[in-house]
């Protein structure tokens, strides 16, 4: 099938469409986490069940279970393994938010706010080795070879980005590296764990995988992108935050290539002082948007976007594959 017939085939599915495909299955994701959060250590169950109330999209989870049946492999093997995927992406939520000191997660006070860091970075360790106690059931060297690679990756992703906060020289190719092992990797991880429990053939499960890292790119400049445009109660949390933060994005750094020297002392006194006290995110917002930063990042991500549908050509054509197409207009259409 064409690359355009495709597309036309994806538009056809919405976002409720979607999930109507997998809405059994994630419940029983759900289910499996909050039986596997619960621990012999009140704290840990306490902080599991807040984590999990405080929701979030799932959508690792979903992209795992929409390959996994794609590929015919819808079952307790996906159940399971979409469990694993979503515990942990929180685990490193948790972690992520001691290092950077945040104070706000999905509309609420992050772990570390409520529990202090000594407690989150410990309930963090424990959600990883559970994760990995689910896949062990598995008994797949594979799974576990893939599991492992991606968490090695996202620990070298975070002490990549440790490295470069506060500094102003971050290059998109420093940028690029960091959305490959923090985010992309899961992804890729999610789509080609989906593949592996219908035993695809080896090119389709490098296809879908190839398909989640690119999704997993374009997901990650659009969030990026959000961090200045969108609406605090819609974000989540604070916009501006990666700025106050240390962070430079990719909108910020194409603004950076022919920023003046004013703005560019604007940028470096946020960088400095981790506040918008001295320089309003307002002018920050101003700078980004008139250097045309934000443009060039939402047409990268697109992009990549466009590169995660191409994935799919040849794959057979079904209501999975149809939403897998979708999926990639969604995440660069979405507002929030």
């Amino acid at each position: 099938m064409d690359f355009m017939g495709i597309g036309r085939l994806g538009q056809a599915l919405t976002a409720r469409e979607i999930f109507a495909l997998i809405q059994a299955d994630l419940r029983q994701v759900e289910e499996q986490i909050a039986i596997e959060s619960v621990a012999p250590v009140d704290t840990i169950t306490s902080i599991g069940q807040y984590l999990q109330a405080s929701g979030g999209k799932r959508l690792r989870p979903s992209l795992l279970l929409l390959t996994s049946k794609l590929t015919g492999g819808a079952g307790p093997s996906a159940i399971r393994l979409g469990a694993v995927v979503e515990l942990i992406h929180t685990a490193t939520l948790v972690h992520d938010d001691v290092i950077d000191g945040a104070d706000t997660r999905r509309g609420r006070p992050s772990t570390n706010a409520q529990w202090g860091n000594h407690t989150s970075v410990l309930a963090g360790d424990w959600l990883y080795m559970q994760a990995f106690q689910i896949a062990l059931r598995e008994r797949s060297f594979r799974v576990l070879d893939v599991l492992i690679a991606l968490t090695q990756g996202m620990v070298e992703g975070e002490l990549l980005q440790l490295r470069r906060i506060g500094q102003i020289a971050v290059s998109e190719a420093d940028y690029m590296e960091l959305v490959d092992r923090k985010t992309a990797g899961l992804f890729a991880a999610c789509a080609r764990l989906g593949a592996l429990c219908g035993a695809a053939a080896p090119e389709f499960e490098e296809k879908l995988a190839e398909y989640g890292w690119n999704l997993g790119m374009a997901f990650q400049l659009v969030d990026d992108v959000l961090d200045f445009t969108a609406r605090e109660t819609v974000l989540g949390k604070p916009v501006g935050n990666d700025l106050r933060e240390g962070k430079v994005t990719l909108p910020m750094i194409y603004a950076l290539e022919t920023a003046a020297p004013a703005d560019r002392a604007m940028v470096e006194t946020i960088l400095r002082e981790r506040s918008y006290e001295s320089v309003p995110f307002a002018a920050i917002l101003d700078l980004v948007k008139r250097s045309g930063g934000l443009n060039r990042a939402m047409e990268r991500a697109q992009t990549f976007s466009d590169k995660a549908r191409e994935s799919l050509g040849g794959l057979p054509d079904s209501p999975y594959q149809r939403a897998l197409v979708a999926i990639t207009e969604l995440v660069t259409d979405r507002d929030h």
